[in-house]
């Protein structure tokens, strides 16, 4: 980060690694599944460089880790921080960062899910959109969005009183892809429904904070130079 930003505080957002149902795009969300071999690759290789002692993710500047309740996540964050000192006392696990409940359209890919509308005789003007419509039997839009919010504040609480750096107070999120990219249009404070494409790979990092230290100003980075060797 630029000096102006570089005691700002950050929200790191970590996706789980590869399960069986990312390679082929099904929607995943109760179901509990495990990472796959390359999973477990994907997210040591990205904790070993990325994070300890002088790297991007730095445990002592870590305030926080909030953690979806679903193995492949809580697996994931187990991996990450492998390479650190124990950080039971920061984890916390909730719901509110859980994948999107998608009912009736678990474990279905999105050609599925919008031939299985057409068929009950729905979206006849236009096609399924989850950022839109939800899931029947599962979450809405409105729901995702309550509990997020709820996370959102958490965070900014948190934050709020060390904007110039007074202390060290970073967050770590470590959840599902869908469910993230849901978290930085609420962070943003923009509509679920707003179209802003996105992508966040398994076992990837985003990074969102603030500009100008200021807690109204909620921003992310869409790039950001590696801490420099000491």
């Amino acid at each position: 980060m630029s000096d102006l930003d570089a005691t700002t505080p950050r929200v790191f957002l970590v996706r789980h690694g590869e399960t069986e149902w990312t390679k082929n795009g099904r929607y995943t969300g109760i179901t509990d599944l495990e990472l796959t071999t390359a999973g477990v690759n994907q997210v040591t290789a990205t904790g070993t460089q990325l994070v300890g002692p002088g790297k991007l993710i730095d445990l002592a500047k870590v305030a926080r880790v909030w953690v979806s309740p679903r193995k492949r996540a809580q697996q994931t964050c187990q991996l990450i921080f492998s390479g650190t000192d124990d950080i039971a006392d920061k984890v916390t696990l909730t719901e509110d960062i859980a994948e999107w409940d998608h009912g009736d359209y678990e474990g279905l890919v999105v050609g599925e899910i919008r031939a299985r509308r057409k068929e009950k005789g729905l979206d006849g003007e236009r096609e399924w959109n989850i950022w839109r419509d939800g899931c029947e039997g599962g979450e809405s839009a409105d729901q995702v969005v309550q509990r997020l919010d709820r996370l959102v504040a958490q965070i900014r609480e948190i934050q709020a009183p060390y904007m110039n750096g007074e202390k060290p107070v970073d967050v770590v999120v470590v959840a599902h892809g869908l469910i993230l990219r849901c978290y930085v249009k609420r962070w943003l404070e923009y509509p679920l429904h707003d179209p802003i494409p996105m992508m966040l790979s398994p076992g990837a990092i985003g990074i969102l904070s603030y500009k100008n230290h200021d807690i109204r100003e909620p921003g992310f980075a869409i790039g950001m130079a590696l801490p420099c060797p000491t």
